[in-house]
């Protein structure tokens, strides 16, 4: 067979994102029905700079998504074939067999495998730490920076002093230490991982505890039930067989996590908690000052209902457009560790480790490295430009 020409090869890829375009058709035409009953996330579709940037993330979120489900790859991104090292873009395929794809879209890296599909699981791996780590940390600061700011006082000192200690950190140097193979062996990742995962819970049962109060006979079984579940979840997140924290048999563990993965995810939510704490601290300080707040308290509210209920809700604009730029953060710092072989495995498809294995022979060949690189630019350029336009919307609110 004849090598594609670029003509070709954009065709087919165009071909082989078919999941991804009727899923960004089906999503755009449905919220466009039903935008003005969306809220925030409706008036989106009036900025055509958000709208953009929405469009570029969720085009790789269903890229991940649809490339985990083996739908968008044509290769094994691990499989190695031979006669395939650093072949350009087209290449047919060496001694294909039936069933297989015969080329390489965007061709082979300097171990022989394909480009094409290692940048599409790329986006899954991004899609499955950049958000939930985000989230994560949003948990945690939330959780320390409305207590922080609604009553002042020592409780503020103590909190703030601990999280400029570590902002006072270098990050990247923090990353390193954090990945290291002797750190990881003391097991100093799994204890901050228990640690760490624990905000969730305490954030969603004083949420919850707030809201039904006044309701003791539905919110002790809504709590029974809600912390139990997440109780379940965060065992089996910090449960890992051969690890120091290894609490749960492994035929109740919902989930396995490689090790390191686990140690990149609370490596990131531990960097980001004490910015999202701070910014979180300094809203709660403006708003607690507000007169529905002092209208919650004439009415007898508690503090967490009035922190929960009163604060957080009117300080959701500026937590959003910061949760979309943290993610493009998370994003940079997880190619960063890619980028130097820290904490994912070597053979990991991420973007990041996927552009320092290219860019060892840029100088001859380009195309192991350019499509993972404009991924990584194309995912955080979208998360900007959202995070712009929801910080118009936002203002005018």
């Amino acid at each position: 067979m004849e090598p594609l020409t670029w003509a070709e090869i954009i065709a087919r890829m165009f071909w082989q994102f078919t999941p991804v375009w009727i899923a960004l058709v089906v999503l755009f035409a449905v919220s466009a029905a039903f935008k003005r009953r969306l809220g925030l996330y409706g008036k989106l579709y009036d900025s055509p700079i958000g709208l953009i940037g929405f469009a570029l993330v969720m085009f790789w979120v269903f890229t991940g998504i649809f490339g985990a489900m083996d739908l968008i790859i044509t290769h094994d991104p691990l499989t190695q074939v031979s006669g395939m090292k650093n072949k350009v873009p087209g290449t047919p395929l060496a001694g294909a067999e039936a069933g297989d794809y015969p080329y390489y879209l965007l061709g082979g890296d300097n171990l022989a495998r394909d480009v094409f599909s290692r940048m599409v699981d790329g986006a899954w791996v991004v899609v499955q730490i950049a958000p939930l780590a985000t989230l994560f940390a949003f948990m945690v600061g939330i959780t320390l920076g409305l207590p922080a700011g609604y009553y002042g006082g020592k409780l503020d000192t103590l909190l703030s002093f601990l999280a400029n200690l570590i902002l006072a950190f270098p990050v990247i140097l923090l990353f390193y230490l954090l990945v290291t193979p002797e750190i990881v062996q003391t097991g100093v990742p799994n204890y901050m991982a228990t640690v760490l995962f624990v905000f969730p819970l305490v954030f969603v049962g004083v949420l919850l505890n707030s809201r039904y109060y006044t309701q003791p006979s539905f919110r002790t079984p809504l709590l029974i039930g809600v912390l139990g579940l997440m109780a379940w979840i965060y065992l089996s997140l910090i449960s890992e067989v051969g690890s120091k924290v290894y609490v749960l048999p492994g035929i109740l563990d919902l989930f396995d996590i490689p090790g390191g993965i686990l140690v990149v995810f609370v490596s990131v939510v531990f960097v980001n908690s004490p910015t999202v704490f701070r910014i979180v601290r300094g809203l709660a300080m403006d708003i607690k000052t507000r007169d529905y707040v002092a209208a919650a308290q004439t009415r007898g509210e508690g503090p967490w209902y009035i922190m929960l209920w009163e604060i957080l809700p009117n300080a959701r604009g500026p937590l959003i457009v910061d949760f979309c730029l943290r993610i493009g953060y998370t994003t940079i710092l997880l190619g960063t560790l890619g980028f130097f072989g820290l904490g994912l495995p070597p053979e990991s498809p991420d973007w990041g480790s996927t552009i320092n294995e290219g860019r060892k022979l840029l100088s001859i060949y380009l195309h192991p490295a350019l499509p993972p690189a404009f991924a990584l630019l194309s995912m955080v350029l979208g998360l900007n430009l959202l995070a712009d336009g929801l910080r118009e919307e936002s203002l005018k609110d």
